[in-house]
């Protein structure tokens, strides 16, 4: 079933994609008349258009009445969003079916042993994100990002909103050129690892993402694979336009325990996740943005077992987000087999070309501080829950034409380092 707002079948799948792409892409100068023309011709060119049926107006709001809490408070964010501040206990989390019964953490009872500041001296900085220009959460609340009718819409299905299409993921774990959809600029340790978090500081960019359907992140995925069976996490920032409906880059999360075949999403658009932060809205857009020879914006990011209870933690800027329970997993249960970190770029391959979505800030590693995206401080816990450099980096960038990676040699200011990213399509890389 399509929820999106087709006009009929009897439109070409490229037409439709060409207008939708007219509508939402901002880098596109076309004017609002050439806009309604294009839509008055298709609308035209066949008999009748298709509107979203009773039923499935009832299936969108059933949907949206399970994803949105009753909310205490509402802040109205800059950029359109509204972050719905939930009770912590009624938060979506408690409808997947193994947290039924689960007593909140509100606190991890292990850390990584390390440097978890990075002789910053900074305290953690509450105005990260844009919502928190109009507001914030009451304690015991959490900041939810509230959907909307539209986001639904823009989904293939309502089976698939929120969630990762599973090919696009085997090129991560399995390096698989052909079965994937991603291209990626990565570092990551060896595989049948034995490592129990990831920790980085990530560089944050607003990369030009050239067609709705496709995204350009920068993140870590913490992976634990047994044969076919694969868990994995993900945590970064991400502008995905069919996502969030707009083109701003966004702090994320992502899960799964099978390989993203039927199980995970991002952020809290299906059940999992459990948040305790009142200051942090999963999804929510980054306030700061890296700019072209002028100012850096940087996040620390870790993510780690808690020993004792065997949930997975994450931490943005200093700030606890909350956590992943042990029992939403299977091989992640116990202990992660491989980290990585880099960019991934969703290419769809339109017309036959590579996409010219920009991945980082868009410039090859080559250009360095602050022209390219920067990782650096890249981290592992390793089995004595203490933070060490990886053991041994193996860098992935099959397409280094169009998008690349170049480690630095590691030293006492910014540890383990790499530049990464790339324009996309160009003279070489067709």
């Amino acid at each position: 079933m399509v929820f999106a707002r087709e006009l009929s079948e009897d439109i070409s799948k490229e037409d439709r994609v060409e207008f939708l792409d007219l509508v939402m892409a901002p880098h596109l100068k076309v004017t609002g008349l050439q806009v309604m023309v294009m839509a008055v011709a298709i609308i035209t060119a066949s008999v009748g258009a298709a509107e979203v049926s009773n039923v499935q107006k009832a299936e969108v709001s059933g949907r949206l009445e399970q994803l949105n809490k009753p909310a205490v408070k509402s802040i109205q964010s800059p950029d359109g969003d509204i972050i719905d501040c939930v009770p912590i206990a009624n938060q979506p989390a408690f409808d997947h079916p193994l947290l039924r019964n689960h007593v909140i953490q509100m606190r991890p009872s292990s850390e990584p042993e390390g440097d978890l500041t990075l002789n910053t001296g900074k305290k953690p900085k509450a105005m990260r994100q844009l919502w928190r220009r109009n507001g914030e959460c009451p304690k015991n609340t959490v900041p939810i990002r509230r959907t909307k009718e539209e986001d639904l819409l823009r989904s293939t299905s309502l089976e698939s909103f929120g969630k990762k299409n599973s090919k696009i993921i085997q090129q991560v774990v399995s390096s698989d050129l052909g079965a994937a959809l991603s291209e990626l600029a990565i570092i990551k340790t060896e595989e049948a690892g034995d490592f129990y978090g990831s920790r980085s500081v990530i560089n944050v960019w607003n990369p030009f993402v050239q067609q709705p359907d496709e995204f350009s992140s920068a993140q870590t995925w913490v992976i634990a694979r047994s044969g076919s069976n694969i868990n994995i996490i993900e945590a970064g920032w991400q502008v995905h336009p069919n996502l969030y409906g707009d083109y701003n880059t966004r702090f994320f999360i992502s899960w799964t325990r099978d390989n993203y075949q039927t199980t995970g999403c991002f952020d809290l658009r299906c059940s999992g996740f459990i948040q305790t932060s009142d200051d942090i809205a999963l999804g929510g857009t980054i306030d700061r943005i890296s700019e072209h020879g002028s100012t850096q914006y940087s996040f620390n990011l870790l993510v780690w077992k808690d020993v004792p209870t065997g949930n997975w933690w994450l931490q943005f800027d200093g700030i606890i987000v909350g956590y992943w329970p042990s029992s939403l997993f299977s091989t992640l249960a116990g202990r992660a087999t491989q980290v990585q970190w880099g960019g991934e770029v969703l290419n769809q391959r339109r017309y036959g070309q590579s996409t010219a979505t920009n991945m980082g800030s868009g410039r090859f590693p080559e250009e360095g501080f602050q022209r390219a995206a920067l990782f650096r401080n890249v981290q592992i816990v390793d089995a004595s829950r203490a933070l060490v450099n990886p053991p041994t980096i193996l860098t992935f960038a099959p397409r280094p034409n169009c998008y690349d990676i170049r480690v630095g040699t590691t030293n006492a200011t910014w540890g383990t380092y790499f530049y990464f990213g790339g324009p996309g399509r160009n003279p070489s890389c067709p």
